[in-house]
Order: structure tokens, then C-alpha cells, then sequence
């Protein structure tokens, strides 16, 4: 999913908007309203259990999240990502998720040029390549 709407951030991996919206959302308070998972689920038509979706992401909470703009003018406020598998945001899209695969994993790290001020970078999976392409970026870049 691309947002293309002028002033808001062109993401194209979900994953990748994800990490931001961790920062963004959970982290700095700056985007809210803050999600909730339960009371989505529970407002959903039809109603949505949260538990059963087993490891995997709900898909309509993934939908909502890919669907969320995110104004271009919030991508400053990111500087650092730390990915890990109890992350807020990740714990909302799949409750019941163990950290342990790479259903977050960041795919398109051509993403993160989109914030100007990222500086550090922890990411859950990726290839060295991937790291290398960060720190040519003046980024410290490390794999968790």
C-alpha cells in the first residue's frame, strides 16, 4: 500500500510504517488517537476476536494500519527505530504473535529515507546489505 495523498508519507511497505508508527504513536504520543486492539475488534462489524488469529496478524487490524496516514511533517520526529518483537504496535496487529518469525520484518528499507532525522536503527531481521545501506546513510544500523 502507497499513501498518495499530498502531505502524507509514502510508505510502501507496511512493516517499515509500522516501526514509525511505533515511534510515532506509542512511543512519543504525537499521532493518536492511540490504537487499541480489543476495543477495534469489539466496534468491528462483524465483531473480531483477538485471540483468534493465532500467531499471525489480524488482518483488518493490518489493514487499518496500512490505510492510516501518517503526515509527511511527523517524519522528523523520528530519529531512532528500535525494533523488537514486544513492541506495542506489533502486540496490537497480532496479539497472540511470539517474535520468533519474520511477520514484521522490514522488506523495502528504502522506506526509511523518508525520515531525515533517523540516526539509529535496530532492526528485528534484514541482510547485511541491508545494514550497509543504512550506515552509507550516516545511520547506526544493527541487527537485534
Amino acid at each position: 500500500m502507497t499513501d498518495e495523498l499530498p502531505g502524507l508519507a509514502p510508505f510502501t511497505d507496511v512493516n517499515a510504517k509500522l516501526a514509525v508508527l511505533e515511534v510515532l504513536m506509542y512511543e512519543k504520543g504525537l499521532l493518536g488517537p492511540t490504537f487499541d486492539v480489543h476495543r477495534f475488534c469489539a466496534e468491528h462489524e462483524p465483531p473480531i476476536d483477538p485471540e483468534g488469529s493465532g500467531w499471525g496478524a489480524i488482518p483488518e487490524v493490518l489493514a487499518h494500519f496500512a490505510a492510516l496516514p501518517i503526515p509527511a511533517e511527523l517524519l522528523g520526529d523520528v530519529d531512532e527505530i528500535y525494533m523488537d518483537g514486544g513492541n506495542r504496535i506489533y502486540l496490537q496487529v497480532a496479539p497472540g504473535w511470539d517474535g520468533e518469525d519474520d511477520l514484521f520484518d522490514i522488506r523495502a528499507i528504502g522506506d526509511l529515507e523518508l525520515l531525515p532525522n533517523l540516526r539509529s536503527v535496530t532492526l528485528m531481521g534484514g541482510s547485511r546489505a541491508d545494514l550497509e545501506t543504512l550506515r552509507a546513510r550516516g545511520i547506526e544500523a544493527d541487527l537485534l
